[in-house]
């Protein structure tokens, strides 16, 4: 059984090192026993206190009905749209994320991608590894500098690729639910409004349902045959396969996409595509942000059980 004076934590994901080392040191640790050992998990369930896990993990109502003991549940990531907040609000569990210490990292990727798509660099690379360059010189590729960029969610991830992108001489626009006072970028009523004004579409709006394939075939057909579109918010946010035929049929010009609706798993037609440039959900991915994101989410258990205010609760439970 647990240790009465190290509270009980199931961790729901495979925890990096510096994550779950530090985590040994302070709790009881149970490495996703739910999943790899469900007898042993029945016996210690009753002791659970909280449940760790990263952005993606998957803290659903009967997952937490399992657990009695359970009083917070701890994200390492700044999306949470896979645990029941609900469920967790109706037992009085609050829930908390690691925002603000990875917006610099995913602005800066929004950015790379945003170039590498436009400028096609990974393509320019294979051109050069595949020994294509002595044959000739690679087709132009499209310039950024100065062009206009729309932000779907101008959060504090969104303001962050707003200040970067003003480097570059674009002009700014974005939609959200709703108009934010005091700032002075023009504000769209839509996604498919937005996309219609802008030759960047870069979206960083939070998962779940309430944004489910909010960029559609229309928000696409919007873009238009110029327009590139931008994904480092959550891949259930795109209508997957709308996209593919948007790529393949020139209803828009590229792509570049950190996150997918099936992850790991990449559409076959969507890999094979040469005006995509995919990467594998690594916005936040440097050791930089990611320790700092593991330092928060041990320090909200720390604070939960010494009975100090939580550092970072998700809105919901502020």
């Amino acid at each position: 059984m647990s240790d009465p004076q190290r509270p009980a934590v199931l961790a729901v994901m495979k925890l990096p090192p510096f994550f779950l080392e530090p985590l040994r040191a302070h709790f009881t640790v149970h490495d996703r026993l739910h999943e790899t050992n469900p007898e042993e998990f029945a016996r210690v369930a009753p002791t659970i206190r909280a449940v760790t896990g990263g952005g993606d993990s998957q803290v659903p109502r009967a997952l937490m009905d399992k657990l009695p003991a359970l009083e917070m549940v701890s994200i390492m990531g700044v999306g949470y749209d896979k645990v029941d907040v609900p469920a967790a609000k109706e037992r009085g569990i609050p829930v908390t994320h690691t925002p603000d210490v990875l917006n610099d990292e995913v602005a800066d990727l929004a950015l790379a991608l945003m170039l590498s798509i436009a400028r096609k660099v990974p393509q320019a690379d294979r051109y050069v590894r595949e020994g294509r360059w002595e044959q000739g010189n690679m087709p132009l590729a499209t310039r950024m500098s100065g062009k206009r960029l729309g932000i779907v969610g101008l959060g504090r991830i969104g303001k962050a690729i707003a200040a970067r992108a003003q480097g570059f001489g674009m002009s700014i626009a974005y939609t959200g639910r709703t108009q934010q006072s005091g700032v002075a970028f023009p504000y769209h009523p839509s996604a498919k409004a937005l996309a219609a004004a802008v030759d960047f579409l870069v979206v960083i709006t939070p998962g779940g349902e309430a944004t489910r394939r909010m960029i559609n075939a229309e928000v696409l057909q919007a873009l238009g045959p110029k327009g590139y579109l931008v994904n480092v918010a959550r891949g259930s946010v795109v209508d997957e396969q709308a996209l593919i035929e948007a790529l393949q049929d020139g209803v828009i010009a590229g792509a570049g996409l950190d996150v997918f609706e099936n992850e790991p798993q990449v559409p076959a037609a969507l890999r094979a595509l040469d005006n995509v440039v995919l990467t594998p959900h690594m916005a936040s991915a440097t050791h930089e942000t990611r320790q700092a994101m593991a330092d928060l989410a041990l320090a909200n258990l720390q604070a939960h059980f010494a009975g100090k205010p939580l550092l970072s609760p998700v809105p919901e439970c502020r």
